[in-house]
């Protein structure tokens, strides 16, 4: 802070330019004393995530680009599939707390087409069958 201070009530040559690149480490260094999962949805959390933070510093590189899903994946090192059955296998882990909703009607609520297709693809996924998980998460849960 000192340093802009200085900056800014002098008429130094380059004096926009280093004033910008103060800016830009302050704002950096706001966003790193921000928690990254306590962070709420958007610029903070997604710069608090090391592969999405790739991704969003090429957005910003080059802001004019019609973007693709793919294209922001590369950079990132992800797979929007892999990531769309990670997120839906959360959202079942999540579901699948719940006594009142079968195997099923997870499986129709996280976009599986069948129950042993979703079966299949959350064993993979989890390590193991999706009412195993579901009745060791309910019995923790009723336990305590």
């Amino acid at each position: 802070m000192r340093l802009v201070g200085e900056e800014s009530s002098e008429r130094r040559t380059g004096r926009d330019l280093v004033l910008t690149r103060l800016v830009e480490v302050l704002l950096i260094e706001a966003l790193r004393s921000t928690p990254g999962e306590d962070a709420p949805p958007g610029l903070l959390r997604g710069l608090a995530d090391a592969r999405l933070a790739r991704a969003m510093e090429e957005m910003h590189r080059n802001i004019a680009r019609s973007w693709t899903v793919a294209e922001l994946a590369r950079p990132a090192a992800l797979s929007p599939m892999e990531y769309l059955v990670a997120w839906r296998m959360t959202v079942a882990k999540d579901l699948l707390r719940r006594p009142d909703l079968g195997v099923a009607e997870v499986a129709h609520r996280v976009g599986y087409g069948s129950g042993s297709t979703f079966s299949t693809a959350f064993s993979r996924h989890v390590g193991q069958p999706p009412s195993r998980y579901a009745r060791q998460v309910q019995a923790i849960t009723r336990s305590g």
